[in-house]
């Protein structure tokens, strides 16, 4: 019996089954053990029954056979609870799974362990909910694991699974990842398939998940990506993710390195750790640094008007009357939506999409990869909402989100790495790129993971 769950990558562990070091039961075993002691609260249910039955099953040649998978609040599987992360929706259950995940299971032979918390619909970029409480950063308790995806990212940086899903509609697999320490990559949109039952609107959603290792990802997206025609806007599948990773010609690329997009407050530590990983890594890959005059326009108020039109879609005819179960954040954004969401104010909207996206444009004319933070700061305290201000704390936490957004917008792939840590928590180094030329940043990454690697698991997780 394994003592403590896998600290290494997916991968790593799916080799040590193939070669009877490990097996998927005792794997799967350490991981309930382990979450069962942590004081992460990053599980909002789990399915140890159906976990078991798997890994009994488990063949471990299939690319993810046997392994311990967290499974984000948000994504659906038939059977399991289907709250978003909301008590309005405390007692619905999903009446099917989603596509990234049935092939992730069917193809992949992957474990579903349970269910990771999320901020209620995804709305937020902290991990506080009605429904779930506080999940705690794994390197620092009382600090935000970020959001949508914040237990995902909490749960693979914590060392209870190796590898867990993610979505990312604003930011929400960057934004914790470059709180965890983790690799997270928002692909071009489209990459992998977000059906069946989508919700088309607004068009700035991806999917994918939270790793620790760039090969991990690229496995990810072997099983998972590739045309489904539930999702229309899915694109044509590529293969070889893996198998290609570290083989594409970076040299001569040219980079600007932006920390602040021209648009967000960044703290100053955090600025440097970006210049400088940009620099070693324009270095190290044989990149051309231009300067840029990068000014990316704000356009958190425009998507966030787009996404609340699917939130009230989704709650119907709930609405007002569950105002109350709702956290205050999305209940006072439904309530400013309602009085000002007319055909005048969705023509501004869409005209500040355009704006965006011809913004976005002109900087790929000039360069073919921008740089910047991925988060303005290190992790804030977990109780801090990510929309106000506190006085006393360290961090204007208003601008989270300004940096992640605009690639949302546009559809362009998007990378965080982490970087050298700032007062003993992770930092983020985002890495943009032209619509799809995802194979082009998980090279990057790679480079990174090469030069300057990171620690697969925060100090102290059950190691």
């Amino acid at each position: 019996m394994a003592d403590a769950p896998w600290s290494g990558d997916a991968c790593s562990l799916v080799d040590a089954f193939r070669a009877g070091e490990r097996s998927p039961v005792e794997e799967l075993e350490a991981s309930l053990a382990a979450i069962e002691a942590s004081g992460l609260n990053a599980w909002s249910s789990l399915d140890p029954d159906g976990a078991r039955e798997a890994a009994r099953a488990a063949d471990v040649t299939r690319p993810f056979g046997g392994v311990p998978v967290g499974i984000k609040e948000l994504d659906k599987v038939e059977g399991w609870p289907d709250t978003e992360a909301s008590l309005v929706f405390a007692d619905r259950i999903a009446p099917h799974t989603g596509t990234m995940l049935s092939r992730l299971r069917a193809a992949g032979g992957a474990t579903f362990v349970g269910q990771t918390t999320a901020s209620e619909f995804g709305g937020m970029n902290i991990s506080v909910t009605k429904e779930n409480g506080i999940t705690h950063n794994p390197w620092q308790h009382g600090a935000t694991a970020g959001g949508s995806s914040g237990g995902s990212a909490a749960a693979v940086a914590g060392g209870l699974v190796p590898i867990a899903s993610g979505g990312d509609g604003g930011g929400s697999i960057r934004i914790p990842a470059g709180f965890n320490g983790l690799v997270g990559m928002k692909g071009t949109a489209g990459r992998i398939p977000r059906g069946p039952h989508m919700l088309v609107h607004p068009m700035t959603v991806v999917i994918g998940c939270l790793a620790r290792s760039v090969r991990d990802v690229a496995r990810w997206y072997d099983v998972t990506s590739g045309y489904d025609s539930r999702d229309p806007y899915s694109l044509p599948r590529i293969e070889g993710w893996e198998r290609d990773l570290g083989t594409h010609d970076l040299r001569g690329l040219r980079v600007a390195i932006a920390p602040t997009l021209g648009a967000a407050v960044v703290a100053p530590g955090v600025q440097e750790r970006v210049v400088a990983a940009g620099e070693a890594l324009a270095r190290d890959a044989g990149l051309t640094i231009v300067d840029v005059d990068v000014r990316l326009p704000t356009l958190d108020l425009a998507w966030a008007l787009g996404n609340l039109v699917g939130l009230k879609m989704e709650l119907g005819d709930l609405w007002p009357g569950c105002k109350d179960l709702l956290t205050k954040e999305i209940a006072f954004g439904l309530e400013v939506a309602e009085g000002m969401v007319d055909l005048e104010t969705s023509a501004r909207g869409e005209a500040s999409r355009t704006m965006g996206n011809e913004a976005m444009a002109d900087v790929f004319d000039q360069v073919d990869l921008v740089i910047s933070a991925t988060n303005p700061d290190i992790a804030f305290p977990a109780h801090v909402s990510s929309n106000n201000r506190v006085a006393g704390e360290r961090v204007e936490v208003g601008n989270n989100g300004a940096l992640t957004i605009p690639a949302n917008i546009s559809g362009n792939p998007a990378i965080s790495i982490p970087v050298e840590p700032l007062d003993g928590l992770p930092v983020g180094m985002q890495v943009m790129g032209r619509h799809h030329a995802d194979a082009l940043l998980l090279d990057l990454a790679l480079v990174v993971e090469r030069t300057s690697p990171w620690p697969l698991v925060a100090p102290g997780a059950p190691v």
